[in-house]
């Protein structure tokens, strides 16, 4: 046990100043050995593995441009197209005005001509009721004067020369 006793007085073995020269042997060749594996297999596959993340960030990068171009040519052909369409159908509805004012211009030309012959015909009923009714007035007025001068003068008058009187006062 004593010798139990003076291994663990002397403390850790890596802190030993006897054994140094070893363990920076021992640490050395660790050094290389992992120096020579993460350069010759772990590096090469991380470099391949970011060139091909690269080449991939690259080359959607480069997708992505091109669809952006092929959006904005397609949104001017879309911007365009609606351009055209708006100015066609400003063109329909021109044409459409003008067709219609044609057949409205064509309907009051009609209804006027229609008015007009109807306006005609009312004139000569309106002339030919008035013609009547004058001609029944005057020989209403007649009747009555005729009878009226027999009842105020018997014999004073003959029924011609009353209506003469007649016609001569409703002339003016």
């Amino acid at each position: 046990m004593a010798t139990e006793t003076t291994e663990h007085a002397q403390g850790m073995p890596q802190l030993d100043f006897s054994t140094f020269p070893n363990q920076i042997f021992w640490l050395v060749v660790t050094l290389i050995v992992v120096y020579l594996l993460m350069s010759r297999v772990a590096l090469p596959r991380i470099a391949s593995v970011l060139a091909e993340r690269h080449g991939a960030i690259q080359s959607d990068l480069d997708k992505a441009e091109e669809m952006k171009a092929k959006a904005v040519e397609a949104e001017a052909a879309y911007n365009q197209a609606l351009v055209d369409a708006r100015a066609e159908a400003q063109t329909i509805v021109a044409d459409a005005r003008a067709e219609i004012q044609k057949d409205l211009d064509v309907a009051m030309a009609k209804a006027d001509a229609e008015i007009a012959a109807k306006s005609a015909e009312s004139a000569v009923a309106i002339k030919e009721i008035s013609d009547n009714a004058m001609d029944a007035v005057k020989e209403v007025a007649n009747d009555t004067a005729v009878e009226i001068v027999k009842a105020m003068m018997p014999g004073a008058g003959d029924a011609k020369s009353v209506k003469a009187a007649v016609t001569a006062r409703l002339k003016g």
